[in-house]
C-alpha cells in the first residue's frame, strides 16, 4: 500500500495521460502565486489521494502563475517543483488560494486564502526552525489534538508520524482516534486505518506474512528459502542515503553470519531502475542475498510487511515468527544469541 510517496516513473506516466489538457470550470478552485526567482518553469500538481487522481501542470512565467483546479470537494494536492520539493495545499470549489515565497526556499512557501491552508502554513512555519525531531513531533501532536476537524491534521499525522524511519504506531493510533468522522473518512485516513489493522499482524510473536521477491538472478524467493535460519530482512533503496548507511552497518552482521549457518540476511530494494540497484550493490560491496521487484513502494514484500519508511527491517526466527522490527545490528545479534 502506498500512502504518501509517488515515484517519478508514476508521475511521468500520469503526466502523459494528462497531456490532453485540463478542464476549466467556473466552480473550480483558483490557484495563483508568485515565487521570486523561479522564472519560467513548470510545476506539477499531484493529488494526495484518489480525490485528485490525475496530474496537472502549472505554467510559471516571470515568477508568476495562475490557473484553476477542477475539484468537487475539499482536496489535498502537492505542488511538485523540478528539484523534487513538495508543497502541500488544500483546494475546494470557488476558493481562491495564493502561494508566495522564494525559489531559494521552496520548502518554506506560504499558502494562504482558506482556513485549512492558513492553519497548515502556520504550523509548517512554527516547526521550520526546529532541529530536534522529538520537538517537531511534539508540536505536530499538539496541532492534531487542537485541530481534530481540520483536513490539515491528516497531512500532519502522515507526514510527521507515519512517514518516519521507525513509526510509533501506538502513538499514531492515539492521535488518529480523536479526529472527527469527516477527517477519518478522507481516503488517506481510511487507507491509514486499514494499514494499521494490517500492521497488527507484524507484532512480535506472530508469523510473518507470506511474500515473494525476485533476486538478482531472476528467481522468485520467499521466507521458505531460508528454512531453519533466523532471517533479517532489510529494506533499502539506492536513492535513500539513510538505508545505504544502514547497509554499511550490516556488513559486521554479514561477517558474523558467515561463522554460523543458522542466520541469514536478505536485502530487498525499493528501486525502480535495475541498473541503479545493481550499481549500488557493487558500490557498497553487498555480498548477502539481494532482491528487487522494481516496483518501489508497490512491491509485494513492502506492502505485506507494512513498510512505510527507509531503512526498515524485520527479524524472524527459523519458524517464521517475528522477533522484532527496525533493530540495530547489535540488537539483532543479542536477540539471536539470547535465544
Amino acid at each position: 500500500m502506498r500512502i504518501l510517496r509517488i515515484s517519478l516513473c508514476l508521475l511521468a506516466t500520469l503526466l502523459l495521460v494528462s497531456a490532453c489538457g485540463k478542464k476549466q470550470t467556473t466552480d473550480a478552485a483558483r490557484l495563483s502565486g508568485e515565487i521570486k526567482g523561479l522564472g519560467n518553469d513548470t510545476i506539477l500538481v499531484c493529488g494526495m489521494d484518489r480525490l485528485f487522481g490525475r496530474l496537472d501542470t502549472l505554467t510559471v512565467q516571470d515568477d508568476k502563475f495562475s490557473d484553476t483546479l477542477s475539484v468537487d470537494t475539499l482536496t489535498g494536492v502537492y505542488l511538485i517543483f523540478s528539484d523534487g520539493t513538495e508543497c502541500p495545499l488544500y483546494a475546494d470549489r470557488h476558493e481562491q488560494i495564493n502561494v508566495s515565497g522564494s525559489a531559494d526556499a521552496l520548502s518554506a512557501l506560504k499558502v494562504t486564502g482558506t482556513p485549512v491552508n492558513d492553519e497548515l502554513t502556520a504550523f509548517r512555519e512554527e516547526v521550520a526552525d526546529l532541529n530536534n525531531p522529538s520537538a517537531v513531533q511534539e508540536k505536530a501532536g499538539d496541532f492534531i489534538r487542537s485541530h481534530p476537524a481540520s483536513a490539515a491534521s491528516a497531512y500532519v499525522l502522515e507526514q510527521y508520524f507515519l512517514h518516519q524511519p521507525a513509526p510509533d504506531y501506538k502513538r499514531i493510533e492515539e492521535l488518529l482516534d480523536p479526529l472527527t468522522g469527516e477527517v477519518k473518512d478522507r481516503p488517506a485516513m481510511t487507507a491509514l486505518r486499514d494499514f494499521l489493522e494490517e500492521r497488527q499482524k507484524l507484532n512480535n510473536g506472530r508469523n510473518i506474512p507470506f511474500f515473494q521477491v525476485t533476486d538478482r538472478d531472476g528467481k522468485k524467493i520467499s521466507r521458505n528459502a531460508f528454512k531453519d535460519q533466523y532471517l533479517l530482512i532489510h529494506f533499502w533503496a539506492s536513492w535513500d542515503a539513510a538505508s545505504r548507511r544502514a547497509n554499511s552497518s550490516l556488513k559486521t552482521l554479514y561477517q558474523w553470519q558467515k561463522k554460523r549457518k543458522d542466520f541469514a540476511l536478505l536485502g530487498i530494494s525499493l528501486d525502480l531502475d535495475r541498473q541503479a540497484w545493481q550499481d549500488a550493490i557493487r558500490h557498497d560491496a553487498l555480498e548477502w542475498r539481494q532482491a528487487c521487484d522494481l516496483k518501489g513502494w508497490e512491491s509485494d514484500a513492502v506492502q505485506r510487511l507494512a513498510v512505510t519508511g527507509l531503512p526498515a527491517n524485520v527479524l524472524v526466527n527459523p519458524k517464521g515468527r517475528i522477533l522484532g522490527t527496525n533493530l540495530t545490528a547489535d540488537e539483532v545479534k543479542k536477540k539471536i544469541e539470547d535465544l
